[in-house]
C-alpha cells in the first residue's frame, strides 16, 4: 500500500523558493524535514505523506498561491516491492504429501476397472467366447421366433379346414392365430433380449 510520494522537479524548485524566502513562516520541524529531503543526491526523492500533509495544512493557513496538488503534479505515488514471506519448510512438505496422495487417488480412480488378469490371453478369449454365447443366444431367439411364427400359421390355416370350406377364411383365420402367437413370442423375444443386454 502506498505511503509516499515520488516527487518530481517541480516540487524541488517549489519547495526550493519557499525555503530560501525570507519571509516564510514555514515551521522548523516542516522546515528541518523538506530540507533534509531536499539535500539528498538520490534520483528519487521520497516524500511521506505525513510531511505532505504538513504542508499542505501550511499552505492552507498562510494562504499560498499554489497548492499542494500542483507541486505534486509530475510526482507519482511510491509502491515499495512486497516481500514475500518465505515458506515454511514443513507447510511445503505436507503439501507435497497431500499432492502425491490425491494424484494417486486419481490414479486408482481412472484404473479401477482393469484388471490386469483379464488383459492376458486367456482373459481375451474369455471375454471374446462371453460374446459369442450371447450372440448366439441372440440368434436361437430370433430363429425359435419365426418357427413359431411359420408353424402357427401353417397349423392354423390346416385346422381350419374343418370349419371353413374357403380358402379366404381359411387364410384369415390363419392370420389371426398367426398375429396373436406372433405378439406373444414378441413379447418373450423383447425380454430375453434385454436381458442378454443387461438391461432391467
Amino acid at each position: 500500500m502506498a505511503s509516499a510520494f515520488v516527487v518530481g522537479d517541480r516540487f524541488r524548485n517549489k519547495v526550493s523558493e519557499v525555503l530560501e524566502h525570507p519571509n516564510s513562516s514555514l515551521p522548523e520541524e516542516l522546515r528541518t524535514q523538506l530540507g533534509v529531503l531536499l539535500e539528498k543526491k538520490e534520483d528519487q526523492i521520497i516524500l511521506p505523506f505525513s510531511i505532505a500533509r504538513q504542508l499542505k495544512k501550511y499552505l492552507q493557513d498562510e494562504g499560498h498561491p499554489f497548492y499542494l496538488y500542483e507541486l505534486l503534479e509530475d510526482s507519482s505515488l511510491h509502491l515499495p516491492k512486497i516481500v514475500k514471506p518465505p515458506r515454511n519448510p514443513e507447510l511445503v512438505a505436507r503439501l507435497e504429501v497431500i499432492k502425491a496422495r490425491l494424484a494417486n487417488e486419481e490414479y486408482n480412480k481412472m484404473t479401477r476397472n482393469v484388471n490386469n488378469q483379464e488383459m492376458n490371453r486367456n482373459g481375451t478369449l474369455a471375454d471374446f467366447g462371453q460374446q459369442v454365447r450371447s450372440a448366439k443366444a441372440v440368434v436361437v431367439t430370433v430363429f425359435n421366433f419365426l418357427v413359431t411364427v411359420v408353424a402357427t400359421f401353417a397349423c392354423s390355416y390346416m385346422g381350419s379346414q374343418y370349419l371353413f370350406a374357403e380358402t379366404t377364411a381359411r387364410v384369415i383365420s390363419a392370420v389371426i392365430a398367426t398375429s396373436v402367437v406372433g405378439l406373444a413370442e414378441l413379447y418373450v423375444l423383447v425380454r430375453t433380449m434385454e436381458g442378454e443386454f443387461g438391461e432391467p
